[in-house]
């Protein structure tokens, strides 16, 4: 096993991984911008080492500087979380390179499933289920459009490298498709440095099923059961859950085999997720492999009691799988919700900005990854995510309960959240009946407005007030032009 690891990444994942590390007794290096000096997992980790500008490419997409950091501190493996990084051939090979544990899978395997059609290809000829589709990319808008008439309307435009939602276009009918494709080719190019786009057949009323897996380099490979992703807001999923209730336990077995079979086809290993999409006949089909730890991972953890993060690290330190398929048990329901800085109301565009106050949730059954504290200043630059909110119950009954609880005790004051979106969404009819699709939150909830109640409001305005109450208790003992003291600063304190 490892005795130190470098994690390359930032927020709540990088603190994730420095949280087994820590129980494992592997050492911790975190790397940061200038302005994540003081960011969260920072603070926790052994050692940290500055990256330099806030400017991703300049300190977090920067190869040569993270592997100057791991080599600098003696890291015997790299840990890239989710983004950034995490899905960068280029890195994994480089690290590889460098004699340094990527701890992912190979380099080839994540260009070959990191390219689309590439790994349309390898599921086609190992058997998966594929949705109907083209088998090259291209940029052509005539061609696009032949191809489209050939696979029928509507159609899923798709960048053929990267994923997160860019690149993707849906199109309904023929004079939408060659504006749509160069505006998805133009966006494509812009985030991944590739134009290239593909087209495959669209469905309605679906739903997006991910299946985690674990494979070794020994040739083991299993799954680690499924997760309902249907929930989304320009295409990114914003509400987790496991197990879907669409899923009956032999179309789980299927699907589980055909994400196995997924597996063992790209010569995968480490830990991934294998995504189908569900259509309404209850047939399914293969859409992507994401070559990482998922954002949504830890509500498989509350199910099965597995430590995803460990396994990682064992894998990637040449141990083999002890799990066997027979081993993975479901145990409850799991939800997970995304908060992020961000507004509902407009678009859920980024709402960066100081944390003026937070109070986490708490209880059995509730767990908050979280990257943030009070008085952490949310940067511009990166992914708003603050915390992924899990909670674990007997049935899906039960959990929605607890959910929707636990969003209403967590306090985040100074940036806009979509904590009261959220609750709106999982106490609607639809969703606690199970019918959510990809299209959910735009058949439902389009136009979307809070709607505050009297005591919310004054809930909020009495936090403020004792925030601001105590700042001034605090300072009113202080003499003119004196910096407090500690004493005066810590809050409620006392010797024993």
């Amino acid at each position: 096993m490892f005795k130190k690891i470098l994690i390359a990444n930032r927020g709540e994942i990088a603190r994730r991984v420095l949280f087994t590390c820590r129980e494992m007794g592997v050492t911790t290096v975190a790397v940061y911008s200038d302005v994540d000096k003081e960011a969260i997992h920072v603070i926790e980790a052994d050692e940290a080492v500055c990256l330099g500008d806030a400017e991703p490419s300049q300190s977090y997409l920067n190869i040569d500087k993270i592997i100057a950091a791991a080599k600098q501190t003696g890291a015997e493996g790299i840990h890239p979380g989710y983004g950034f990084l995490a899905e960068n051939a280029e890195f994994a090979a480089r690290c590889e390179q460098e004699g340094i544990a990527f701890i992912g899978p190979p380099a080839q395997v994540i260009r070959d499933l990191g390219d689309k059609i590439t790994a349309r290809n390898i599921m086609l000829k190992g058997g998966v289920p594929v949705i109907p589709g083209m088998t090259q990319a291209g940029a052509n808008p005539k061609e696009m459009a032949k191809a489209a008439e050939e696979i029928g309307y509507p159609v899923l435009i798709k960048a053929s490298a990267g994923g997160g939602g860019k690149g993707i276009r849906i199109v309904r009918t023929p004079a939408e498709i060659e504006e749509s494709c160069v505006a998805a080719s133009r966006e494509a190019q812009s985030a991944f440095g590739d134009g290239t786009i593909y087209l495959e057949k669209f469905f309605d009323k679906a739903k997006h099923i991910e299946f985690q897996i674990l494979a070794d380099n020994q040739g083991n490979a299993i799954h680690v059961l499924e997760r309902e992703c249907s929930i989304q807001r320009r295409h990114q999923k914003i509400i987790e859950e496991t197990p879907s209730p669409a899923v009956t336990p032999q179309l789980r077995e299927e699907m589980g085999a055909a994400a196995v079979t997924a597996a063992k086809a790209s010569g995968y290993v480490n830990a991934g997720t294998v995504e189908f999409l569900l259509d309404k006949d209850k047939k399914f089909y293969f859409l992507e492999v994401n070559t990482r730890l998922q954002v949504e991972h830890p509500i498989t953890e509350m199910i099965t009691g597995i430590d995803l993060v460990r396994e990682q690290l064992k894998i990637a330190a040449g141990e083999p799988l002890t799990l066997k398929q027979e081993d993975i048990v479901g145990r409850g329901h799991a939800i997970e919700c995304r908060v992020y800085a961000e507004d509902p109301e407009n678009n859920f565009f980024p709402s960066p900005g100081k944390i003026v106050y937070i109070r986490e949730p708490s209880g059995p059954g509730v767990r908050n990854d979280c990257g943030v504290y009070t008085g952490f200043e949310v940067p511009v630059n990166y992914d708003p995510i603050i915390s992924k909110l899990v909670t674990h119950a007997g049935d899906r009954e039960q959990n929605i309960q607890r959910m929707v609880k636990s969003l209403k005790e967590y306090i985040l004051l100074g940036i806009k959240t979509p904590i009261p979106f959220l609750i709106d969404v999982l106490q609607s009819q639809p969703f606690q009946k199970g019918e959510v699709y990809t299209d959910f939150i735009q058949t439902h909830f389009q136009d979307w407005k809070p709607q505050f109640k009297d005591e919310d409001i004054a809930r909020l305005v009495y936090i403020v007030d004792e925030i601001n109450a105590n700042r001034r208790k605090k300072t009113a003992v202080t003499a003119d032009n004196e910096i407090p003291s500690p004493f005066f600063t810590l809050g409620n304190w006392r010797l024993n």
